[in-house]
């Protein structure tokens, strides 16, 4: 019997996840090469093709695809994996945006005025009357640095025009102030804590799209396999049907001629009906597990879904020597996506603790500001006396405290408590990893040796049904049992097509547990670096 395979060549040379090239491990000589067809359900003879989607757009015809070709076009078309594609894109504006703290700020200011009232007169008694017009502008550089240092440059100017003078008057002013974070905002690593927490926010995002793809590949194998599994028992449901009108012809034709009672024709015909219920059950999975795989590999912008797909596989079982259970655990606990998305978020959290900390200190801030003036009828003789020895110095202290200072501290609490919450979260992870990796390395085996076990159960049932046959020939039978024989013997054909696809689709959950599955395939994806703690972290992973 025909059986399913599963072959681990990588078929394609590139492709694009999240704005990384996935590149194959295979040569360039052998990128493009398929699987050998198979002769099973949904196998075509011809030699299997890579239908990419500009090809799938214009084609109507079926879908002709190996498990590459299947793999390829899910990693370039599925939907979702679309969707997450972008969320690393998104984390990068993140960062931008974090980083603009430290961008240099332009301010500019200008105002015009004018006062019409009356002041003491000049000569000391009385009043008189006065029009001021006046202009004021100022603009200002400033900007930033994580050492908790802000340098301003300023540069004002003032044009007063009043009534009682004949001469305008201008003043110009340049300076600079230099504030230094004395206690609160000095500490660099605080104050670059939100901008290092939106990269790693951007790398989470990037571990979770491996996480993704994972989970994507590994259902578009196991649905390729499901397919090929509805295909096949098709055609077994199909041949069961045969035998069985051809078994209830028989019968017909003994008790025609009088060689059997009229009551052995009833197990025949309701073998014949339970047959045809059965090959009706079997279309509709095969018509809906060929809308889920559809869906998965999007071959069309607009998908087709009354579109066949014909599958093309190897008609023999792949040899996989599967290494110590010990050692896929020690992969997974380096692979794994989710296993590094923790440690991630404790690193994460041991940024918002140093946040948090440096919010405890008292705001003190020293400061020092600088500054020429020139003072002049016009705006470039003020320009020119600014090289005199007129000149204005500040500094000084800013000090802020609240006494209680309750809202910082249960913000650092929080991000304590939550560091230690993230560490046992990594902790329990690491237990469920265990037992994932462990389980499903059982059911490899359990399906590897099932297939064997199945497949004497066909051979033995193959044996009983045609001696019952046989008995049933020369009297010694009934068609009760040799409808019982022929529905025991579908059961194990049934169930050996079963043993192989489940265990093709245990060996994919093996690897996808682990966090190999993208390298097995040959896929490259961001997320590939195993990530590690710090000297303190409780134990070394």
């Amino acid at each position: 019997m025909p059986m399913l395979v599963e072959n681990f060549t990588p078929a394609f040379c590139g492709v694009v996840v999240a704005g990384v090239l996935l590149l194959s491990e295979v040569s360039p000589a052998t990128c493009g090469q398929g699987l050998a067809p198979g002769t099973g359900p949904g196998a075509n003879t011809a030699e299997p093709r890579t239908v990419g989607p500009s090809q799938a757009a214009a084609a109507e015809a079926p879908l002709k695809i190996d498990i590459q070709a299947a793999i390829l076009l899910a990693m370039e078309n599925n939907r979702s994996l679309a969707v997450e594609r972008m969320n690393p894109q998104i984390g990068r504006t993140f960062e931008k945006e974090e980083l603009a703290v430290f961008d240099p700020v332009l301010g500019a200011e200008v105002s015009p005025r004018r006062t019409v009232g009356s002041r003491l007169s000049r000569a000391g008694f009385g009043v008189e009357n006065q029009i001021v017009d006046s202009v004021t502008g100022s603009v200002a550089l400033s900007k930033f640095f994580a050492t908790g240092t802000t340098v301003a440059l300023e540069g004002s100017t003032s044009y007063t025009d009043s009534s009682l003078y004949s001469d305008t008057f201008t003043a110009n002013r340049l300076g600079v102030t230099v504030t230094q974070a004395l206690l609160q905002g000095m500490d660099i690593r605080a104050n670059l804590a939100r901008v290092n927490q939106a990269k790693l926010d951007t790398l989470i995002s990037e571990y979770e799209l491996r996480g993704f793809a994972e989970i994507l590949l590994e259902e578009v194998e196991s649905k390729f396999w499901d397919y090929a599994l509805a295909g096949k028992q098709i055609e077994i449901y199909t041949n069961s049907l045969s035998l069985a009108e051809k078994q209830m012809a028989e019968t017909q034709e003994r008790i025609k001629i009088g060689t059997l009672a009229e009551t052995e024709l009833a197990a025949a015909q309701a073998e014949v009906a339970l047959r045809r219920e059965n090959l009706i059950n079997a279309r509709s999975n095969l018509a809906k597990e060929r809308l889920s795989l559809l869906r998965l590999l999007n071959p069309q912008p607009s998908i087709n879904w009354s579109r066949d797909i014909i599958l093309e596989y190897q008609a023999t079982l792949p040899s996989i020597e599967l290494d110590d259970v010990e050692q896929h655990v020690r992969v997974a606990l380096k692979m794994r996506p989710d296993l590094n998305y923790a440690r991630l978020s404790i690193r994460r959290g041991d940024l918002e603790v140093v946040k948090t900390k440096n919010g405890l200190l008292p705001r003190m801030d020293a400061f020092i500001t600088f500054g020429k003036s020139g003072y002049a009828d016009t705006f470039s003789n003020a320009m020119s006396g600014l090289d005199s020895r007129s000149y204005d110095v500040a500094c000084g202290l800013m000090f802020e405290y609240p006494p209680a200072n309750q809202a910082a501290r249960a913000r650092h609490s929080r991000a304590v408590i939550s560091r230690s919450q993230l560490f046992e979260a990594l902790e329990n992870l690491i237990q469920l990893v265990q037992v994932d990796v462990r389980s499903a390395y059982i059911e490899v085996t359990r399906a590897r040796e099932q297939i064997t076990a199945t497949a004497a159960t066909r051979n033995f049932q193959e044996e009983k049904l045609r001696a019952e046959t046989e008995k049933f020939r020369v009297g010694k039978s009934t068609s009760l049992l040799v409808a019982q024989a022929q529905r025991d013997l579908v059961a194990s054909q049934i169930a050996e097509t079963q043993a192989v696809a489940n265990y093709l689709k245990a060996l994919v959950a093996l690897y996808r547990l682990e966090g190999s599955l993208l390298q097995r395939r040959g896929i490259a994806a961001p997320g590939a670096e195993p990530v590690m703690l710090d000297s303190q972290k409780p134990h070394d992973y």
